[in-house]
């Protein structure tokens, strides 16, 4: 089974590490901008490292769940590597959303292109398995016939 999983999990541990980087940018910021939680305010170079910050923990959770599922459901290889793709775009986001707003905007639509990608991927895999399990029609079969 692992073998069939090692990919996504490697993939997810690189997404926490890219979420603790993120977080610990907003703790530097905070020294630096001097800047006590719970304030959420401050310099305009702070509140983008803050905001790029939150925008990309809440987007998180969607991204593990697309990646599980298309990986257990359709491909661990090309979900992993939609994986690195999705955690990419989410940092030059990140890099980007630092340095200006603007910046932030090529990289956010890439990242949510692969989320889409990522949904796309999960719901075909997720209705061939449901039509092969439950219904007896084997959808690979009947694509190559």
């Amino acid at each position: 089974m692992l073998d069939q999983i090692h990919w996504l999990a490697a993939v997810t541990v690189l997404g926490v590490l890219e979420q603790a980087y993120f977080f610990l940018q907003v703790i530097y910021a905070r020294r630096l901008f001097g800047i006590s939680p719970p304030k959420i305010t401050g310099p305009p170079e702070f509140e983008r490292i803050f905001r790029a910050q939150v925008n990309s923990s809440e987007y998180f959770p969607i991204f593990l769940a697309l990646l599980w599922q298309a990986g257990l459901f359709f491909h661990q290889g090309l979900a992993a590597a939609l994986g690195l793709l999705y955690l990419y775009a989410r940092y030059c986001y990140f890099m980007g959303y630092k340095a200006s707003s603007s910046e932030r905007l090529g990289p956010i639509y890439f990242s949510a292109g692969v989320l889409w990608i990522l949904l796309a991927v999960s719901a075909l895999g997720i209705l061939h398995f449901f039509l092969s399990h439950h219904v007896g029609l084997n959808t690979l079969q009947l694509l190559t016939a």
